[in-house]
């Protein structure tokens, strides 16, 4: 593989990029970036610490307090904060319904993707999120979007919840990712938008290693 290949994986809330993206990195033996996880640790600190979500200079300020810190180990990503591990705190249905708002401030954006930079230096990278290709990483090399129906994609997270062992309603799941397509495509900064170089999966009917394998073929496309 090419040293500076840089995978970019975009998609709605619930398409299956962090657990795909992971996956891809495994098999390429690529450093697996997990943007969307930097914003999910910003939104847990703020409902922890009762910072208002929608104070943008409340949660800049929040920001540039936390040292958040992703690690690749064997098999497992884990996210720390201060040196303190919230992988599963992270992934509450009050992050999930608070998160587009938090990740939606200029200002914090703007901080976030310098950091995501830095971290995608190295090369050999594969970054998922809503803005990489567009906005991230806009010179990746590849480029995928990943969509799924809305009622798929609740499907999945409801699956994933239960079998974490945390409550899940998939009503509940279906408006809330509803509601956040609405938001993160409509929002000013950065919306979720699909970059005019990037290859479009549709992975409703697909299976997790089907789309693993199809943007592994992609990048081997890349570089032949």
């Amino acid at each position: 593989m090419n040293e500076r290949l840089a995978i970019a994986i975009d998609g709605p809330a619930g398409a299956g990029k962090s657990t795909v993206a992971k996956l891809v990195a495994e098999k390429l033996s690529f450093l697996y970036i997990d943007t969307g996880a930097m914003y999910r640790a910003l939104t847990f600190s703020a409902l922890q610490q009762g910072v208002n979500l929608h104070d943008e200079n409340a949660m800049r300020t929040l920001l540039d307090t936390l040292n958040i810190k992703l690690v690749n180990e064997k098999e497992v990503s884990k996210v720390l904060i201060n040196q303190e591990d919230v992988t599963d705190k992270i992934r509450t249905n009050e992050v999930n319904q608070n998160v587009s708002l938090a990740s939606s401030h200029q200002a914090v954006r703007e901080e976030m993707v310098e950091r995501q930079r830095e971290l995608a230096k190295v090369g050999e990278v594969v970054l998922d999120g809503r803005d990489i290709g567009t906005h991230v990483l806009p010179n990746a090399q590849l480029k995928v979007f990943l969509t799924a129906s809305v009622e798929e994609r609740a499907q999945r997270r409801h699956e994933e919840q239960v079998k974490k062992g945390m409550p899940s309603d998939f009503e509940e799941l279906k408006a809330d990712i509803a509601r956040r397509d609405q938001f993160d495509s409509t929002r000013e900064v950065s919306p979720l938008r699909k970059a005019e170089d990037a290859e479009e999966l549709d992975t409703t009917h697909l299976s997790i290693e089907e789309v693993v394998q199809a943007i592994i073929e992609l990048a081997k496309a890349r570089i032949s």
